[in-house]
């Protein structure tokens, strides 16, 4: 008895009572992906049970394993915007009939609130195009200053994918040209070639708060056509003759239209995780390890998903719960191992929505930045394919980068990509932006990327329990007291617009959804035409060339308007006044 007892109290020193193995194992990676890739947390939305319920679930890890609990007991509490709503003020009536709401029309959620009781006018597809190559204005010889204005959405070459007016057709930018030119409201129609089934969009929120001054408002195509009822005209008769000769068609129709737009933002709140393991021989100098854990909660329209008109949970099982569970696998490690200098590990939330964590963080850093040596970002670790191909981001950003990854793949057999880039579609990015080197470990984008099947049944266990090993040994180099971490800025690449064929770039990080009237400039890439120009991290773009910028959206539709080699001024606020900056693009 006495020798089974003594069995029992060694076991218990030797292990701790701990209720989980401090060394990296596949095991617990299952578990914790398990876990936070259940359906009952339906996709880990910012704002919804499902998040908070993986918050806690973190936050109990990190505490479980000794982390000293960082801002208010380890959660450090923010506010995000998630969706918009339409309000009880929406009305839409033409010669004293009313229309209803959802059936005959909806505001799109980027309008304005504010109604308008005036003339329609019919200006084809919303265009004023003056390209060397392409030449289309809706609106010349036009008047629609004060009125509504009546366009088709899209465009009049659907069926080509590189087609020429891909830049001038999202729903924003018309409504900008129809602001520019004076309109007082904006109306959008489908055509058949577009959705011959003509439904209404539900309002959804495009990751801007933004909106524009007039309201914007969808009808159908059966309305409109009430609306064109006196010119003996139809919204599918004045296609075909847009598309056919691809010329403008546009008139006054002489009839008039009362109606209001009332949207509102709904804001929730949200948390990242933070816990420390202190440093055994530098305690006041910090490298971040961290990954987001919030995903896509149950899809559809406006929420990043690539199949939007499926509603179902998105587990997210690699997109984050890979980098999650990889968080907290080695945060147990190096609570019972701890490295020279301190670990603070992060898991961020509303990376989905523009790396909103991480920037708060950042912003409203828990410790000295300038002592942070360096962060190791995990997004989507956990599908390592048959080659086992595996991307490291960000080796550019510091001298010794580079060497310390030498040494450490000496002993892993993967098939490495390496990219300079500091900046990237992850948290990285946002302690990049602050002068801090990093490292964004991921195993790639896959066909269950931003879907419902991203489940996980399709993670390989062994494979993300080598990768978090490896990221362990670099984390031990890059901790040690007498290893320096030598911050280099490197020159980004220009980023890809897909089909927005943006000519011109400034060069800077927008803040999509940051809360200020213009657009926040979050960081300036070196060297490009904005840096040269003067503009600095946290100025706010205001205005370019004397037309108000109030989004990414208008930022994109006035920048689109200029060539290589033009110069701009651009007004931008900063410390509350305004500054103009000469720029070259």
């Amino acid at each position: 008895m006495k020798k089974m007892l003594y069995s029992i109290v060694a076991f218990a020193t030797l292990f701790g009572c701990k209720n989980y193995n401090p060394e990296i194992t596949q095991q617990e990676i299952k578990e914790y992906i398990g876990y936070l890739a259940s359906d009952d947390l339906k996709g880990r939305k910012p704002g919804t049970e499902g998040d908070s319920l993986s918050a806690s679930y973190i936050r109990q890890k990190f505490e479980d394993a000794g982390l000293k609990l960082l801002a208010d007991n380890g959660y450090q509490y923010f506010d995000v915007i998630t969706k918009v709503e339409a309000g009880d003020k929406n009305s839409f009536e033409i010669n004293g009939e009313k229309a209803e709401m959802n059936k005959d029309f909806v505001p799109l959620g980027f309008s304005g609130n504010k109604g308008l009781d005036a003339e329609v006018v019919f200006a084809g597809f919303g265009f004023d195009i003056n390209d060397d190559s392409l030449k289309w204005n809706d609106y010349k010889d036009l008047d629609v200053k004060g009125k509504w204005v009546m366009v088709f959405r899209a465009d009049p070459d659907l069926d080509n994918p590189m087609s020429p007016y891909a830049t001038y057709s999202n729903d924003r930018y018309k409504a900008m040209t129809a602001v520019d030119h004076g309109a007082a409201g904006l109306i959008l129609v489908n055509t058949v070639d577009f959705d011959k089934s003509d439904k209404l969009d539900k309002i959804k929120f495009d990751q801007s708060i933004s909106s524009v001054q007039i309201p914007v408002i969808q009808i159908t195509r059966k309305l409109a056509d009430k609306i064109l009822a006196s010119s003996g005209k139809t919204v599918e008769s004045l296609e075909k003759t847009l598309v056919k000769t691809g010329k403008s068609d546009s008139f006054a129709t002489g009839q008039k239209v009362n109606a209001a737009s009332d949207i509102s933002f709904k804001k929730v709140k949200t948390h990242n995780v933070v816990g420390m393991v202190r440093g055994t021989k530098e305690p006041d100098e910090y490298i971040v390890i961290g990954g987001h854990y919030d995903h896509l909660g149950m899809g559809g329209p406006g929420s990043g998903s690539r199949k939007p008109d499926t509603v179902a949970v998105h587990n997210g099982a690699d997109d984050n719960a890979s980098g999650t569970a990889g968080v907290i696998e080695l945060a147990q490690k190096i609570a019972e191992n701890p490295l020279e200098t301190s670990v603070i590990f992060i898991a961020f939330s509303s990376e989905e929505l523009g790396l909103i964590g991480s920037k708060y963080f950042v912003n409203n850093p828990l410790v000295d930045l300038k002592k942070v040596k360096a962060m190791i970002n995990m997004d989507m670790i956990g599908r390592l394919d048959s080659l086992k191909r595996l991307s490291i981001g960000g080796t550019g950003t510091a001298a010794e980068a580079d060497s310390i990854l030498d040494i450490t793949l000496k002993n892993y057999d993967f098939e490495v990509a390496r990219n300079p880039q500091g900046s990237g579609p992850s948290d990285h990015s946002s302690f990049y932006f602050e002068n801090i080197p990093v490292l964004f470990i991921t195993t790639g984008v896959h066909d269950q990327y931003h879907t419902p099947e991203d489940d996980a049944d399709r993670i390989n266990y062994p494979g993300e329990e080598e990768v978090v090993k490896m990221v362990y040994d670099i984390a031990k180099i890059y901790a040690k007291a007498d290893q320096s971490i030598t911050l280099k800025k490197i020159k980004s690449k220009q980023p890809n617009m897909s089909r927005r064929r943006m000519k011109v770039t400034l060069g800077i990080i927008p803040g999509f959804t940051s809360n200020v009237k213009g657009l926040a400039v979050d960081g300036v890439r070196p060297g490009g035409p904005a840096d040269s120009g003067g503009m600095k991290k946290g100025d706010v773009i205001v205005a370019i060339e004397d037309q108000p910028v109030t989004s990414i959206y208008d930022y994109m539709y006035r920048l689109a308007k200029f060539e290589k080699g033009d110069r701009i001024v651009v007004e931008v606020k900063r410390n509350g006044k305004i500054e103009k900056l000469l720029i070259e693009l």
